[in-house]
């Protein structure tokens, strides 16, 4: 399947989508390079060109904002791959399916509406409506914890906050790496 027929199909039908996911074959290479890496790549040279033109004449300029964008966007694909090795860690701890794949499947695919809202930040004023694209997927990510991971309905909740803190530390790292590394 393609990238815009999955993420439209994740965004549109994500509880039947979610079984499809769930019973496909994959391993970390293809979710990464065939999935993650176009979608938020867009996203990412989006953020550079809001930058360069909305940001340009603050001293940011071309050279800071590319190598911003290029660092997020490759710290954010590295992010995604430790915060699946981390939720595939607490798997046991939560009565689920401890596997790295899945685990990323489910990392990756709820991640789909914050890279498709992350167009908008070619208008840093619209960059708002991330947290619409960040609610839908944590949305996303309670639809397919029990059945990506198999988690019981009980544990649905408390995995979903711990893996949650997870994500949001793994998150705030790359993030700060990245405006370390860019000096932006």
């Amino acid at each position: 399947m393609g990238v815009t027929q999955r993420a439209v199909n994740i965004l549109v039908r994500p509880a039947s989508e979610w079984r499809v996911i769930a019973g496909e074959s994959a391993d970390v290479t293809s979710l990464i390079i065939n999935y993650a890496a176009p979608l938020s790549g867009v996203a990412a040279i989006s953020r550079w060109l809001g930058l360069v033109l909305h940001f340009g004449r603050l001293g940011i300029g071309f050279l800071g904002s590319a190598i911003f964008a290029i660092m997020a966007w490759a710290l954010g694909l590295l992010g995604l791959w430790i915060a699946a090795i981390v939720i595939e860690h607490l798997a046991p701890t939560f009565s689920s399916r401890s596997n790295t794949v899945q685990a990323l499947k489910l990392v990756v695919y709820a991640s789909t509406p914050v890279w498709i809202v992350g167009i908008l930040g070619i208008v840093p004023m619209l960059g708002v409506l991330w947290l619409v694209g960040f609610a839908y997927a944590v949305y996303l990510f309670y639809i397919g914890l029990p059945i990506v991971l198999e988690t019981p309905a009980d544990k649905v909740v408390p995995y979903m906050v711990a893996s949650a803190v997870v994500v949001f530390i793994a998150n705030y790292i790359v993030t700060v790496a990245t405006r370390m590394v860019a000096a932006v």
